[in-house]
């Protein structure tokens, strides 16, 4: 099995600056630098971790009326379209994936398998896609119009949901065009890094074992609990959690189904109280926790950062846009890390996006930070206390 690397110190390159498409960096260095000319920064590469798109839920609610699922909400729309091949982190075969066989273990009323893509999701990726077009395609020109292999890295969890929504984002941000093959990447789950890896991280297992149990026994948890399972007809011994309340919820309303009118009626008291369970969980002032949860993808989104950094690196081994298909259970810890967790559950299609900048003068690094399209403070003192994960300096060119 894989040994796990530290979280280490992912923004070392980090000297976040907030306005896009301004002519002067608001924000100054931690040694009082000047403003940067936003006119003299060069974009250098961009990493997206996104949500896949909207899916059917992973577990169905014990209530006697069941939303109907049917398999017309799995139609593919035509301009999501795109042909890809699905390979090992070496190029080799696809794994196998434990995760799709449990949830077609799963059928849910109508026919649709637990955590099946919809179209509405498939949508949503391809929106996602489009938006990075406009970014970097058209309002600068950074990446080729079609997709080249050369250009772009793609990898993903090894579940169907995730792969249909890296190709229904790619065939947005292509427009289904290519001059290549296009490889997506994926792992065994026994050394994944894209989520949190209970299963085969003992550390983080026995670290956060008792702590959901606990959770549910919190004050104010566990009577809103109470409250939701009473309001929605569920029997109080039933073992449903705000986790399956909420998967259900966001599913259900996305969809614009419903299942109960009072699970809409305490949709909000769901998503907090999810939340709510998540920090005690993972425990954001345990940094010891986050490293586990997602130290080992923040170090890979890290090597990508100084691999591009680094003059000794050959070409053919950067790219300029890195895209990882993950989950809300990898985006919640890693916001967390940055310090830019906005207490809301990760929505469906949500991306954390990271610009790498280089000035053209000096020849520093620049890192910029955007959730869900929204440039983010990963500067602030406030954050730089919480888990010491960022150094807010520029890295001196060579």
């Amino acid at each position: 099995m894989r040994v796990w690397a530290p979280v280490g110190v992912l923004a070392s390159l980090v000297y976040g600056f907030h306005q896009r498409r301004v002519a002067l960096a608001e924000h100054r260095a931690a040694g009082g630098q000047r403003p940067v000319a936003r006119s003299l920064l060069e974009l250098k590469m961009v990493q997206v971790v996104f949500r896949h798109g909207a899916r059917s839920p992973l577990k169905p609610l014990p209530l006697e009326e069941q939303v109907e699922w049917n398999p017309k909400l799995l139609e593919i729309p035509p301009q999501t379209q795109f042909d890809y091949t699905v390979t090992n982190l070496a190029g080799g075969p696809k794994p196998q994936s434990p995760y799709d066989t449990e949830y077609h273990g799963t059928t849910l009323k109508g026919g649709v398998f637990a955590g099946q893509l919809t179209k509405v999701g498939m949508q949503q990726m391809f929106a996602l896609g489009e938006r990075l077009r406009k970014n970097y395609v058209e309002d600068i020109p950074f990446l080729s119009p079609v997709f080249n292999p050369q250009e772009v890295f793609v990898r993903s969890t090894n579940m169907f949901r995730n792969l249909e929504s890296t190709r229904c984002l790619l065939a947005g941000l292509f427009q289904r065009q290519k001059e290549g093959p296009i490889v997506i990447h994926t792992d065994e789950a026994s050394s994944e890094v894209l989520y949190p890896n209970y299963r085969n991280c003992w550390g983080l297992r026995e670290k956060t074992r008792g702590r959901k149990k606990a959770a549910t026994l919190q004050p104010g948890i566990s009577e809103d609990l109470e409250k939701v399972k009473a309001g929605a007809g569920i029997n109080g011994s039933d073992e449903v959690d705000f986790f399956v309340l909420l998967d259900n919820v966001a599913a259900e309303q996305v969809h614009s189904l419903l299942s109960c009118p009072a699970l809409k009626r305490f949709a909000q008291v769901i998503e907090q109280r999810a939340v709510d369970t998540a920090l005690y969980i993972l425990q954001q002032e345990d940094r010891e926790s986050i490293q586990m949860a997602v130290g080992p993808f923040l170090h890979v989104l890290k090597g990508n950062l100084l691999n591009t950094v680094d003059p000794a690196t050959p070409p053919n081994k950067t790219r300029k846009l890195y895209l990882y298909a993950t989950h809300d259970v990898t985006l919640m810890p890693l916001l967390m890390a940055l310090g830019i967790f906005d207490h809301k559950w990760p929505p469906f299609a949500v991306d954390l996006t990271m610009e790498l900048y280089q000035h053209q003068e000096s020849k520093e690094w620049f890192v910029q930070v955007y959730y869900h399209g929204e440039d983010q403070d990963c500067s602030s003192p406030e954050s730089l206390s919480k888990l010491n994960i960022l150094t807010v300096r520029p890295i001196l060119g060579k």
